[in-house]
């Protein structure tokens, strides 16, 4: 049994007018090339972690046909909410719409023979920044941030909050998880690896390795990320990654 994760799926099949070309070259034929890796890297016996941004459906119901495109692919699936997951409600709503190879993770920990997966989905913060990993290209096709997304004082507001929920998840790790995986969809922590406050609270719970998505267009050929404290930081958003779900775990774990 292996574990993989990709984040950053951003489906349109509920809401085909959405088409992600318009991001570059990296997303050509984006969920063609997602389907063929997944088909050829995982096995049904393998756990997938999707880090967030899975579908642009507005509605849960404009989500359903991205979800079940997923559910028909190798694996056991967890989900966890991205920024631009709106369809995203109540767990009682989801629940009921949920192909049963998939479960989704809120104040919670999945555990999986052995393995615990817990998280959440984080916000922007102040504490670190990619501005030199990420190139920025004006892109007119691209809706552009509203004053409230800009602010940063709301932004630390939802970050405190974020935080919050994700000691919430922290604290329902077991003993008998003897793997610690936490999923976010922001980064819990600056390329260079300098200590956060997600850092500390990974640390304190004896999280092993920590994976999210989130970042697009960043420079390849510029180190970021790795293992620090014993945690291992593993950017998998879907451009970064080419679309090749990102093997996370395979026994034996160092």
């Amino acid at each position: 049994m292996r574990v993989w994760a990709l984040a950053d799926l951003h489906l349109s099949f509920g809401v085909p007018d959405k088409q992600m070309d318009i991001f570059g070259e990296r997303w050509a034929n984006w969920t063609q090339k997602i389907e063929a890796n997944w088909r050829a890297l995982v096995a049904p016996e393998d756990l997938v972690l999707i880090p967030g941004d899975i579908s642009w459906g507005k509605e849960i119901e404009e989500a359903r046909p991205d979800l079940e495109w997923i559910a028909q692919f190798p694996g056991t699936k967890v989900l966890l909410k991205g920024n631009h997951d709106y369809w995203w409600s109540s767990l009682s709503k989801i629940q009921k719409i949920l192909p049963p190879s998939m479960h989704v993770i809120q104040n919670n920990v999945f555990h999986f023979k052995g393995i615990g997966v817990g998280g959440a989905r984080l916000w922007d913060t102040s504490a670190y920044s990619f501005d030199k990993y990420i190139p920025y290209v004006e892109n007119p096709a691209v809706q552009k941030l509203t004053a409230w997304e800009q602010d940063p004082v709301e932004s630390e507001k939802i970050f405190q909050r974020e935080l919050g929920r994700l000691e919430a998840s922290l604290r329902e790790f077991k003993e008998s998880d003897h793997i610690r995986i936490v999923m976010t969809h922001y980064p819990p922590i600056g390329a260079d690896l300098a200590p956060s406050t997600v850092s500390a609270l990974l640390e304190k719970y004896r999280v092993n390795i920590c994976v999210f998505g989130h970042l697009h267009n960043a420079n390849m050929s510029m180190q970021m990320f790795g293992v620090k404290n014993g945690i291992h930081y593993r950017l998998v958003a879907g451009d970064y990654v080419d679309f090749v779900p990102v093997k996370i775990f395979d026994e034996p774990f160092n």
